[in-house]
């Protein structure tokens, strides 16, 4: 509670002013109860007059109504609250976000970031607007009336209190692993939500190379696995919890037979009997009311911890003033890097490319070409060794400028649900309509573009799904040529197009190009036999550079990748 209520520091005095009309609404609520044990009292003595019983049941009725009014006030206050909180942790959030190392954002599973940033801050709403005015009225009112019954009867307070404790001990068997089976079931959830997007995000994949059913028992498993674990959590605490919840309301047991018999004896009076057999009824059902907050605390504990985890990744560190950036030149310098610190994709790289020259890095799956060009991209800092740009270390050009120097194209092209004319002007969001139809022109999109019924204004769909792989990359090709950065990064960006999209994309890369600084992350070597430097990337270290007809002639391992690839070729053309 403690956390939370620090995380709520903008919006305390709202919450104060809660607090104390919830606990006046709590003294307004108790009225009514006293009104009705004096009613039922003055009714078995048969002595009072009518007059009486109208003023109780005034009494008992603007008791009632102050106890609605005061209440209904403290929640709306305290609504405002949690929704300012909850505005203020977003913002807090969307404000990170950018600061944040872009291979982090990348490489987060989309459905674990939601589910974070999304679902679990939601959750804590109602926690936050409840809390507060709710854990008063179900402490605060029990404890009042505690108070009346012993200067009623110190005997009758006690006992109505004996059934709390016990219930308490079987709650707190419940509670006593809570966080971590929660943290647990936050896992399960996170596997499951990126099981599902993976699964929708790949299903045109999945349908054309007729893995539906591995696909979807990957899926279904993470959804079993999700449910099951929900299941055994709950299945633990069944019994502990259902004997808590039976016994901490029942203080009748006590409260009758043995009032009964000191009734009986004399020593407790007729209106002390019933106004406790009354009152008590208003103390453990709150108690056990405010008992359910520990499980949405234990929650919000857990969805602070991920908030705070997220708020306090380390950020990428750039400056923040612009430099003059002269020529285009990228010198790698002894550069090692490890994904979260484990083990290292990078080990001391170094090569240098000169301005305006075209670039290829090749290697096996998981040798770090993909990695270092990321890095040259400013996706991450560099741990050890400098990546300089015109002779200037990445960390002194603040990120805004590095992003305008360097366009990325990755094979897996994003695109927004919004229109292609949109998504192309991503690229130069001060461009003209002119200057987008340009650039899709160059790019090759607008033939496709003109048979669309909206032309430029239709809209693409979730990550670009209207359109086909081939047209998606064309549509990230324009932007690029729109942005008209001039160091340009392809990352595979033809490996998995059909020959006949390759074609057309490989004449809009040849434009996108044109006068650049450019590199390459070769799938298909015929596509970077013209590089003026091919760099072959091994083991996270440079094992071989120089031309193609250089590397053919004195680097057995890029011998071995061509004939395989001239094989492959041949291959397809005989099917």
């Amino acid at each position: 509670m403690r956390r939370l209520w620090q995380l709520a520091a903008a919006e305390h005095g709202r919450l104060r002013t809660a607090i104390a009309l919830a606990a006046l609404g709590v003294l307004a609520g108790i009225v009514p109860y006293w009104a009705a044990a004096k009613m039922i009292t003055a009714l078995l003595s048969g002595a009072a007059e009518p007059r009486f019983y109208l003023v109780l049941c005034l009494t008992a009725f603007v008791g009632y109504a102050l106890r609605s009014i005061l209440y209904a006030q403290a929640l709306a206050l305290s609504h405002r609250a949690a929704f300012a909180v909850l505005r203020g942790i977003r913002t807090r959030v969307l404000e990170k976000l950018p600061k944040l190392p872009l291979g982090v954002v990348i490489d987060h599973a989309s459905g674990a970031m939601k589910h974070t940033i999304v679902d679990q801050v939601e959750s804590m709403e109602r926690t936050i607007a409840h809390l507060w005015p709710e854990m008063t009225a179900n402490t605060f009112g029990p404890l009042c009336i505690f108070v009346y019954l012993l200067f009623l009867d110190w005997r009758m307070a006690l006992l109505s209190l004996v059934s709390i404790p016990v219930g308490m001990v079987f709650m707190a068997i419940v509670m006593r692993d809570y966080e971590e089976r929660y943290a647990g079931a936050v896992q399960a959830t996170d596997e499951m939500n990126a099981a599902v997007v993976e699964y929708i995000g790949g299903i045109e994949v999945i349908k054309a190379f007729n893995q539906g059913t591995a696909s979807y028992e990957t899926f279904s498993e993470k959804v079993r696995a999700n449910a099951s674990y929900y299941y055994h959590w709950m299945l633990h605490c069944q019994l502990p919890m259902s004997v808590g919840k039976v016994v901490s309301p029942t203080t009748l047991i006590t409260i009758l037979p043995v009032g009964w018999l000191w009734y009986q004896d004399g020593t407790l009076p007729m209106d002390v009997f019933i106004q406790t057999i009354i009152l008590s009824l208003g103390i453990a059902g709150p108690l056990l009311a405010s008992m359910s907050f520990i499980d949405a605390l234990a929650k919000v504990g857990t969805t602070v911890d991920a908030v705070d985890a997220f708020l306090s990744a380390e950020e990428q560190h750039h400056a923040t003033e612009p430099i003059p950036v002269g020529t285009t030149d990228i010198s790698v310098e002894q550069v090692s890097f490890a994904y979260d610190g484990k083990k290292t994709v990078l080990n001391n790289i170094r090569l240098t490319i000169p301005s305006g020259t075209l670039n290829a890095f090749v290697g096996a799956s998981g040798s770090g070409k993909s990695t270092l060009a990321r890095l040259i991209a400013g996706y991450w800092d560099v741990q050890d060794g400098s990546i300089r740009i015109g002779g200037h270390d990445l960390k002194d050009i603040p990120l805004p400028q590095l992003y305008d120097l360097v366009s990325f194209v990755a094979q897996d092209t994003y695109l927004f649900d919004d229109t292609i004319r949109e998504n192309i002007r991503l690229g130069k969001p001060s461009a003209r309509d002119t200057q987008v139809e340009r650039a899709a022109e160059m790019a090759g999109c607008a033939a496709f573009i003109r048979r669309l019924a909206h032309g430029y204004d239709t809209r693409v769909g979730s990550g670009g799904s209207h359109l086909s792989g081939g047209e998606r990359q064309r549509i990230a090709i324009a932007r690029a040529m729109l942005k008209d950065a001039p160091i340009v990064i392809l990352d595979e960006a033809t490996a998995y197009i059909d020959p006949e999209n390759e074609a057309v994309i490989q004449r809009a890369v040849a434009q996108l190009i044109a006068g650049k600084t450019v590199i390459i992350i070769a799938h298909r070597l015929s596509t970077i036999i013209d590089a003026d430097t091919i760099f072959l990337i091994a083991d996270g270290t440079v094992a071989a550079q120089g031309t193609h007809a250089q590397l053919l002639d004195g680097c057995a391992e890029y011998r071995s990748m061509w004939q395989a690839h001239i094989s492959a070729k041949d291959g397809d053309a005989d099917d």
